[in-house]
């Protein structure tokens, strides 16, 4: 049989058919962001009445679903490993579940989790050899392929993308078509503040180094001042549109690194338009499973790895609590954890956790002597490295606990300082 005919026959009329597939039980593994079927899904919920105890798996979901809000009851339910702006309210009024994980491991959890797995997700059109591209994310479900049923939606605006998420048509059980634009998220613009703390860090990130870079204004603010610098390589969680201009002005060149030389690895890319566009069929561009892209142990190996994530809020010992406000939760783990462990074990790496000194229109300190109460620490005191604020950079590793104090009440703003430092002598840090 050759691929024309594996196409045919695997092919289904509508995304309704998937539901057959769908026993009692079964866990739907569901790729981060725009790596969601949204025919398929839309399928599944339509079939609620006859479901029974299937749960749905993903990560920092996009699309906003009755699932989300218990509208099916047992039936059919949404468990989270990332709130997003859809999820959170819905983890709030009780109707989805966080699972707490780093993502290098979500692809474990799940394996424990889900003794009944079916991958269903947005894919790229085959290339003539009948390889589809899981596309814009490769995160844990391509971790799954080899190892568990893929029934696939393919988006004819999906860009296709290489690396190790290619599925080939003999691996599935079913696909159907689809055409729509994928979400956009764009860019947060960087304000002054955001700017001097970036500077702060771009002028510590040294030529030729590897680096990661989170989401988030202060993140965005850092890459657009690498401009001056020669012959990055980048291996990072997220592809964002900040690292479009560094690549086309040969700025991220990857000569330097130790794997995967002379590539861009990622493991999902989210942003606008022009990012999608960026991707498509760029043999620069590589997306590999989370399991790979975010495990320590393989960043180690980069040296002068180069590690840029944003905080919520740091307490006095350097206990990082990027997941939580005032004890609620907002969002995971995610990877900042993993990059932070790997750029330590790196030689000559950095690790900089980058937070505005303030918060609510500077009423609130985000440099605290203790976290709140129900706060989660993301980065321990143990890995953290350097805390950067608009004031300055606080460098923690290696350091004693009154050493840490006077750091980061020094980058702290002027107006907490002295309430921070009455604090630290009561506490006696100080």
């Amino acid at each position: 049989m050759n691929v024309d005919d594996l196409l045919r026959g695997r092919h289904a009329a509508s995304a309704d058919a998937l539901i057959r597939h769908v026993a009692p039980g079964t866990d739907l593994i569901v790729p981060i962001a725009n790596g969601e079927p949204v025919t398929l899904l839309d399928a599944v919920e339509r079939a609620a009445d006859q479901l029974q105890g299937v749960t749905v798996h993903q990560m920092h979901a996009l699309h906003d679903r009755p699932m989300m809000h218990g509208a099916f009851g047992d039936r059919l339910v949404h468990r989270s490993y990332f709130l997003s702006h859809i999820t959170r309210p819905c983890f709030q009024a009780g109707t989805v579940d966080l699972v707490p994980n780093h993502f290098s491991e979500v692809y474990d959890v799940l394996r424990r989790r889900a003794p009944k797995p079916l991958v269903i997700a947005s894919v790229s059109p085959p290339d003539r050899h009948g390889n589809f591209s899981l596309g814009v994310s490769a995160d844990y479900a391509g971790s799954f392929i080899g190892r568990a049923p893929f029934f696939v939606e393919v988006n004819q605006q999906m860009p296709r993308t290489t690396g190790r998420n290619q599925i080939h048509v003999s691996q599935l059980i079913g696909w159907v078509d689809a055409d729509y634009p994928l979400l956009e998220v764009s860019p947060i613009e960087p304000g002054e503040i955001d700017r001097r703390i970036g500077a702060f860090v771009a002028e510590r990130v040294p030529n030729g180094c590897t680096i990661q870079a989170g989401i988030g204004a202060i993140p965005n603010s850092v890459l657009a001042q690498l401009d001056g610098h020669v012959n990055l390589g980048v291996h990072t969680e997220l592809i964002s549109d900040g690292l479009i201009d560094l690549i086309e002005a040969g700025v991220i060149t990857g000569v330097n690194k130790a794997n995967n030389r002379l590539k861009v690895i990622g493991t999902f890319a989210l942003g606008t338009q022009r990012l999608y566009d960026f991707v498509h069929d760029n043999p620069t561009i590589e997306m590999w499973s989370a399991r790979y892209v975010n495990d320590p142990r393989v960043i180690s190996r980069e040296p002068n790895f180069v590690s840029i994530n944003a905080s919520l809020a740091v307490d006095f010992l350097g206990q990082c609590a990027s997941e939580t406000i005032q004890g609620h939760y907002y969002s995971s783990s995610g990877g900042q954890s993993d990059f932070a462990r790997g750029a330590a074990y790196s030689d000559g790496g950095q690790s900089f956790i980058v937070m505005q000194s303030t918060a609510k229109d500077g009423e609130v300190s985000r440099i605290v002597a203790q976290l709140a109460a129900g706060d989660v620490v993301t980065t321990q005191k143990n890995t953290v490295d350097k805390i950067v604020t608009e004031f300055g950079v606080a460098e923690l590793r290696g350091r004693s606990i009154r050493e840490r104090t006077r750091a980061l009440i020094n980058v702290a703003h002027p107006k907490f300082r002295e309430e921070l430092e009455q604090t630290a002598h009561a506490l006696r840090y100080l």
